[in-house]
């Protein structure tokens, strides 16, 4: 990441260096995700987008906007106009603001009175977010309200029906549920991020009465950060391992040279205190499935002595890998990625050690690096980074740690055997191959926008797109669940074929690299020729399209035994006589819809 742009920020520095930070940051976006967001803003927007693109092409995004014109947001929602159309938005963004609310109640109004005025202010977003849904059937984020930087009522603002706190936080709490119950909804939570700016430094009426922007020009980088977090994730960036020092990092001291006994770690000492609540927002990331790894310098029999000891939070059980020798981190953050079949750009390194610190980024310039200065400041600094933004939260997420236990027992397993056929078929593997269901669709949507070695187009999905491709008849689908005697891996494969006459495009092929190697792959095909045939398919084209991480699957076509038809400077394109198919998966039971 730029420095410019990792909290905490200047955000006079980042506006007057918007212009060069920009051609920095161009020079990089090959392999980028294209991506078309629509602002409807109720306030001046033109620096907020530009600010916004610098956080989202440092994170493998490249934007195109539509910007409405000035309050002009809920006309644009809710009646349209050609040139949104035109721009057939993947995301829209509403920045409104307390400069928006339209029906705040007046002093001594009833609890009736002030409930209508609520319910109308409601109900006026309300009929903007089903307009968009029918219209542009794409995810929506909507700011909900900051607090005033004044309280005219004094403490009483919070507490009575016409108090504009009151007001506010009740129609907050609205947004609230209809977020928790409508997919592809998300809340832009400026309420929290002015609060931690500053209330009195986030409203500056200066700048609303000059430029109608409703925030401090300054306060834009925090603001368009916070909102970058959700678009990444909704787009499959976040970052999937946290790789973890030990020694002042996990708990104070060095275990090497105090013990057990001696390292900072519990209830006994402030220190320790500070060490076991590090650990805890640690466990808890693994609650929403990010991987923790170890990352030591240390011998491997006293890293695992201070991750048993009885204070502490975590376990050895709790890391999918534990990298505790004397060779250089950067190597180690790489065996890491490699072992757990990632690419290195998903990890991110915490440590209390500069040098250690400034030699990863400089080695390993593709991982993230968090820089704290002491163990309380560890959890801030990540926080504020929100590279495990959560939009969407899976039962599959939440097992990911305990399925890359059972790839190390695979993977243990695997050495017993001379004949790599038979380990397979030790596994015991089962697989469930299916037409997408509406349980499933987020899953699905998560696996085509990750990070993926193993996906042939690259081509990525919204949930709302890929809930219309569930529902389209000119398409063949398939994701696919594989189990063994170790346990589930999950959803891990995911095809999308269209049907034009008798032949069949694969417009989607992806795997998860969790399972590679596993013949998966192999059930795939046979099912998508089964379906292929009944439908009266003759011919299946399959392409190809380079990036920089998708060169592992570049022959696979050649693999299934299509033939190469075209060669375009690595774009390729293969085709599939259905007639005559053998079936090639000999080691998977196939369970089929």
């Amino acid at each position: 990441m730029l420095k410019e742009l990792t909290p905490p920020f200047d955000g006079t520095k980042i506006l007057s260096d918007k212009k060069k930070l920009l051609r920095i940051l161009k020079e990089r976006e090959d392999g980028a995700v294209r991506l078309r967001i629509a602002v409807l803003g109720g306030s001046t927007t033109s620096d907020i987008v530009k600010i916004l693109e610098l956080f989202l092409r440092q994170r493998g995004i490249v934007p195109e906007f539509y910007e409405s014109e000035y309050a002009q947001y809920y006309n644009d929602a809710v009646f349209g106009n050609e040139q949104l159309e035109r721009f057939k938005p993947e995301i829209i963004f509403i920045h409104t603001t307390i400069r928006n609310i339209e029906n705040f109640p007046e002093i001594h109004d009833s609890r009736e009175v002030a409930d209508s005025k609520l319910n109308r202010e409601y109900a006026r977003f309300e009929q903007m977010w089903t307009a968009i849904e029918e219209k542009f059937a794409c995810p929506v984020i909507q700011n909900n309200f900051e607090l005033p930087f004044y309280r005219l009522l004094g403490n009483r603002e919070a507490g009575v029906p016409y108090g504009k706190i009151d007001f506010i936080t009740r129609l907050n709490c609205k947004f609230y549920d209809y977020s928790a119950s409508h997919k592809n909804f998300y809340i832009n939570d400026i309420n929290y991020v002015s609060a931690s700016y500053g209330l009195e430094k986030w409203s500056q009426p200066r700048y609303w009465h000059l430029y109608k922007y409703a925030m401090n020009i300054d306060a834009i980088p925090d603001f368009a950060f916070n909102l970058s977090k959700i678009i990444c994730s909704i787009m499959g960036k976040n970052k999937k391992v946290l790789a973890l020092d030990l020694d002042n990092t996990l708990w104070g001291g060095v275990i090497g040279d105090d013990g057990q006994s001696g390292i900072e770690i519990g209830s006994e000492t402030s220190e320790g205190q500070l060490y076991r609540a590090v650990q805890e927002y640690f466990k808890e990331h693994k609650k929403l499935g990010v991987l923790l790894t170890v990352c030591s310098k240390n011998d491997y029999e006293n890293a695992i002595s201070g991750l048993e000891h009885p204070d502490g939070v975590l376990k050895p059980d709790d890391f999918a890998c534990i990298k505790a020798n004397w060779d250089e981190k950067w190597l180690n953050l790489s065996d890491t990625a490699k072992e757990l079949n990632l690419l290195s750009e998903s990890i991110v390194f915490v440590d209390d050690n500069p040098a250690e610190r400034e030699i990863v980024r400089a080695q390993l310039p593709e991982a993230e690096v968090v820089d704290f200065d002491s163990p309380e400041e560890c959890i801030k600094a990540l926080d504020k980074l929100g590279f495990f933004e959560v939009t969407t939260l899976s039962e599959d997420d939440a097992k990911r740690s305990e399925m890359y236990r059972a790839n190390a027992e695979r993977a243990s397993l695997e050495k017993k055997f001379a004949d790599y056929n038979e380990f397979l078929l030790s596994l015991e593997m089962k697989a469930q191959i299916k037409d997408f269901d509406e349980i499933h669709i987020p899953r699905i949507t998560q696996l085509t926008n990750k990070s993926n070695q193993f996906n042939l187009t690259t081509k990525r999905y919204t949930q709302s797109e890929m809930e219309e491709c569930a529902k389209d008849q000119n398409c063949i689908r398939l994701c696919g669940r594989l189990c063994d005697k170790f346990g589930d891996n999950g959803i891990v494969s995911v095809v999308i074929g269209r049907i034009e006459g008798t032949r069949l495009d694969i417009e989607l092929w992806l795997m998860s690299c969790r399972v590679l190697k596993r013949d998966m792959e192999f059930a795939m095909l046979d099912e998508l020729v089964s379906k292929a045939k009944a439908k009266g398919i003759t011919e299946i084209f399959g392409y190809y399209y380079p990036t920089k991480k998708n060169s592992m699957v570049k022959d696979l076509y050649g693999d299934f035994g299509f033939q190469l038809i075209e060669d375009d400077n690595g774009s390729t394109v293969w085709k599939l006589d259905v007639a005559g198919y053998e079936n090639k998966n000999k080691v998977i039971s196939v369970n089929k819809e």
